[in-house]
């Protein structure tokens, strides 16, 4: 079973998540900012990141940053799921490393397909 890291600072966005990507056979595990998803990408590597743009202590955009050095044997695919919509913001989540762009509000049918792009599910 392929695995998912949420991250994002609000409880609420990380409850649905996990409830939309659970119902799409992924096991699903949490993280409150990008410091913390490091931490956990490093003991235990995900296949696929949902990750917050805008979150305390590290943004979505310094964790792809900090993913780069990162030690880990394969580095996971990275959907970043935010409120930016801007093309400016899209190109720069690619130019630092992103697979793919999904905006809140998301709903199943948009995480399903962004997650098959990627070729997790």
């Amino acid at each position: 079973m392929k695995n998912c890291l949420v991250v994002d600072d609000s409880k609420v966005i990380r409850k649905v998540a996990r409830h939309i990507l659970e119902s799409l056979d992924l096991t699903v595990s949490e993280a409150v900012d990008g410091q913390d998803a490091l931490t956990k990408c490093e003991a235990f590597p995900p296949d696929v990141v949902l990750l917050d743009w805008n979150m305390p202590i590290m943004s979505g955009m310094e964790f792809l940053q900090a993913l780069s050095s990162a030690k880990m044997a394969a580095r996971p695919k990275i959907i970043f799921c935010t409120t930016e919509n801007g093309i400016s913001h899209i190109k720069a989540a690619v130019e630092a490393g992103a697979d793919e762009y999904v905006m809140k509000p998301f709903d199943r049918e948009t995480l399903e397909s962004k997650l098959a792009i990627v070729g997790v599910i």
